[in-house]
This record gives structure tokens, sequence and C-alpha cells, in this order.
């Protein structure tokens, strides 16, 4: 089995679930060594996505927002401290 970095891994639940037109992850841990949340690994902490998908087409900014947590939910859940969103 392939051990996907969280980055990784959550890059394949958003394309799983919004089939989104353009897709980036980015693990942004390192930039925030010793803030709130931070593992002192610098990784897996503090993350921004990128993301473009039809479903968000008509959708509140609030409502697009709110389809990415929902899909990042079980990341959230199991440590991911931070998470920016950019829609494009």
């Amino acid at each position: 089995m392939i051990d996907l970095s969280i980055a990784q891994q959550m890059h394949q639940a958003l394309t799983q679930r919004l089939a989104p037109d353009v897709l980036e992850v980015l693990d942004e841990s390192a930039a925030h060594a010793g803030h709130a949340g931070a593992n002192g690994t610098g990784f897996g902490t503090h993350f921004r996505v990128r993301i473009s998908s039809p479903l968000f087409t008509g959708k509140p900014r609030v409502a697009q927002h709110r389809l990415v947590y929902d899909a990042l939910q079980e990341f959230i859940d199991q440590g991911v401290h931070a998470l920016a969103i950019e829609v494009l």
C-alpha cells in the first residue's frame, strides 16, 4: 500500500467529492512552526486549497467553502488545524 501525504489524500478526497476543474492542495505547515495547532514536524497541520468546481456554480462563497470543508471533514477531525480556501 502506498503511503500518501496528507496533501495528496486531501487532493484525492476533493477530486472524488467535487470533481474540480482546477485543484491545488498546498501544505503550508512549515510556515506556521510554533503557531497554535502546529505539531512540530512542519507537515500536516496547515493547508491552502485552490479550487474551481462546477459544483460551485450559482452558490455563494460560504456555500462553496462549506462543500470544501464537508469533503475534508475527516482530515479536520484527524488534526488539520487550519485550512485556507481560495475559490478560483
